[in-house]
């Protein structure tokens, strides 16, 4: 499996600040998170990929070429979503991705051929025509997406995709990216602070902090199962006063078992063996309750980048 991007000791800084601090990493093809809070460093290392800003030292490869001296080449075969709007208001998606197909080397036959393929694919073709100028965030998006895959690049690199957007926004914007890869065999590089939205979306994940790695590895390994059951119970209707988890709780206590909320309606009980799943249904019964919810709990990315990084920040929303 070839390597897409590499990075040895890659390294940006600036007068005040470091944004990128010795990161050392590769990325193999698929698609991949690049996660971290905002200012960890994310974008800046997407211009310095891009051959459009210097490191200040270490060195990278984007499918294979230099990033120091071969930027022109790596954009050639590189697509790039930019997080901020771009687009001019008064001209329609199929003009501004034609153009931008032209600008890839395209000629202008080919550029009009695949600027309504990829409209189409990105869901944009009824609306081609309309100036961008009325369109809605999630429209814009959607042509951002169209114009960085239009000269069918062997890698596209997303900068925070989902910006803006609403929760079934984000769930279709997310779908287009996996599809990218599944459907047409583009890998995907694709920035964010929202770690909960790339669990099902990213086959590997790779997380700095402050312009360091801090990890990189599959998702699968981010979000193995733990030893924790989670349980949720429905209330009684008919005894608007009576407090369901604690009353499970203090039964699943009294058996001999470790239980605590998250804060939520949710219980966390651990996993002792597998009559710990006898226990706690036959406790929800006896109690006459409705069980909403029994299944073994997965490390969600968020918690374990608070870990790794000391604590919470606004990466780990989700």
């Amino acid at each position: 499996m070839s390597t897409v991007i590499k990075t040895d000791g890659l390294t940006k800084k600036f007068p005040r600040v470091t944004a990128l601090d010795q990161l050392t990493v590769e990325v193999q093809p698929g698609v991949v998170g690049l996660v971290g809070a905002n200012g960890a460093g994310k974008s800046t290392l997407i211009k310095i990929l891009l051959g459009l800003a210097p490191a200040t030292s270490g060195t990278g490869q984007v499918l294979g070429l230099d990033i120091a001296t071969e930027g022109s080449a790596i954009r050639e075969q590189v697509g790039y979503m930019p997080e901020h709007d771009c687009l001019p208001p008064d001209v329609s998606a199929t003009e501004f991705v034609v153009h931008m197909a032209r600008m890839s080397g395209l000629p202008a036959a080919a550029a009009r051929e695949r600027t309504a393929d990829t409209l189409r694919h990105v869901g944009l073709y009824e609306e081609r025509y309309r100036p961008m100028g009325g369109y809605s965030t999630g429209m814009k998006q959607r042509v951002k997406l169209a114009q960085a895959l239009v000269h069918d690049p062997k890698l596209v690199l997303l900068d925070e995709p989902t910006n803006g957007l609403d929760p079934v926004g984000r769930d279709e914007m997310l779908a287009l990216i996996r599809r990218v890869y599944t459907d047409f065999g583009i890998s995907v590089l694709v920035t964010t602070h929202l770690l909960g939205e790339l669990e099902r979306t990213c086959d590997h994940l790779v997380v700095i902090d402050g312009g360091r790695l801090l990890r990189s590895s599959s998702t699968a390994s981010f979000t193995e199962v733990t030893q924790l059951i989670a349980v949720e119970v429905t209330d009684r209707p008919d005894e608007p006063g009576f407090d369901a988890e604690a009353a499970v709780l203090a039964r699943l206590t009294a058996a001999g078992l470790s239980a605590r909320t998250d804060g939520t309606k949710i219980m966390l009980v651990q996993l002792e063996d597998d009559d710990t799943y006898d226990t706690i249904r036959d406790t929800v019964a006896d109690l006459g309750l409705g069980l909403v919810r029994l299944e073994q709990r997965r490390h969600r990315v968020a918690e374990i980048f608070a870990t790794e990084t000391g604590g919470p920040s606004d990466a780990a929303a989700s």
